[in-house]
């Protein structure tokens, strides 16, 4: 039974090994393509890797997500991390806020005492309710003069 009506020659073998070796560097460079949000993010220390990583996956074939993945796994993303903010209560003067880890920048410093702004607080209340209180008097018709 012979299924081709010519002999095979060693350029036929040749074709046959170029045609493999195309189709596994194909792969490869879609493995590659795929994978590079990912690899970009993670290497970056990016919060959010693992989607990007998904989305560079899932938008491999449309191209426009995949694109987007790669600008988002290049973005400077900031992460703030709301269990380790300043108490109001605390002295905030040895406490810097930091990013990934990495202090930020320190601008001219200003000592605010906790208790001067409560008290100044209460002062303003107690002034504003004293001339409530003597204007209400002044209108008061039952009260004689």
């Amino acid at each position: 039974m012979h299924l081709i009506d010519f002999p095979i020659t060693g350029y036929d073998y040749l074709t046959f090994l170029f045609l493999v070796v195309l189709i596994v560097v194909f792969f490869y460079v879609i493995i590659q393509l795929g994978s590079l949000p990912g690899k970009i993010a993670e290497r970056r220390n990016h919060p959010h890797a693992e989607a990007v990583k998904i989305v560079g996956w899932i938008g491999l074939f449309t191209i426009f997500p995949w694109i987007h993945a790669i600008i988002w796994a290049l973005h400077e993303a900031t992460l703030v991390d709301v269990r380790s903010m300043p108490d109001s209560d605390i002295d905030l003067e040895g406490q810097r806020a930091t990013v990934y880890g990495v202090p930020l920048p320190s601008g001219p410093a200003k000592k605010v005492d906790v208790a001067e702004v409560h008290s100044a607080q209460q002062d303003e209340a107690e002034a504003e309710g004293q001339q409530t209180a003597g204007r209400a008097e002044k209108d008061d018709p039952e009260k004689p003069a």
